[in-house]
């Protein structure tokens, strides 16, 4: 079975940033893929604890395969942002989200687990936790003024396909520090997950 562009391209910068021993850890719909129910995407998103020194190495790796923006990367570090890189024979887009000590980015580093990311060959990566990955998916529908509805299933294949084995004490407290209790609660319902923690 041929490894996809797109787990590829994502590969070579999980890889760049374990030799780099950079805490990461991948979220969006590649996540959700893990923990729920696959889909395709046009991009995928990694949180790291890149530094500024780290710069120079990335560069040096990613640059003519990739598209980079080398001030940009700078800009992101600075500033607790993101940025991307492009891996330019697929086209296909790599968000980088700093974490720059942020209380959500860190935990999600914090209880990254490794997962299968394809079976054949076996592949594995540092994945966000199903709990993180349904969190994230939440602040981007809120961010996203709650119309997006891969974002909204997202969440709910996460939580069906996990029912039973999520840390509800966990999903609720955060979801309280980060303002989305009301989705979150809105989550449990449409997914009919009434299971207590685990």
């Amino acid at each position: 079975m041929e490894l996809p562009e797109s787990i590829a391209a994502t590969l070579r910068v999980v890889q760049l940033l374990e030799d780099l021993h950079v805490p990461y850890a991948i979220g969006g719909s590649l996540a959700s893929s893990v923990h729920g129910v696959i889909r395709a995407s046009i991009d995928a998103d990694i949180v790291a604890d890149l530094k500024l020194p780290h710069v120079p190495s990335v560069v040096r790796a990613l640059e003519g395969d990739f598209y980079l923006d080398e001030h940009r990367i700078r800009d992101a570090i600075v500033s607790s942002a993101s940025f991307n890189v492009i891996e330019l024979k697929s086209m296909f887009k790599i968000d980088v989200f700093v974490a720059g000590g942020k209380t959500f980015e860190s935990a999600q580093l914090d209880r990254a687990v490794t997962e299968t990311i394809w079976p054949d060959p076996l592949v594995e990566a540092k994945v966000s936790s199903k709990e993180d990955a349904i969190l994230a998916k939440l602040d981007w529908f809120r961010r996203g003024g709650e119309v997006s509805e891969r974002q909204w299933a997202d969440v709910l294949g996460i939580m069906r396909v996990q029912a039973g084995r999520l840390d509800r004490e966990y999903l609720e407290r955060s979801a309280t520090e980060m303002d989305l209790s009301s989705l979150l609660s809105r989550a449990f319902l449409e997914s009919d997950e009434d299971d207590t923690s685990v």
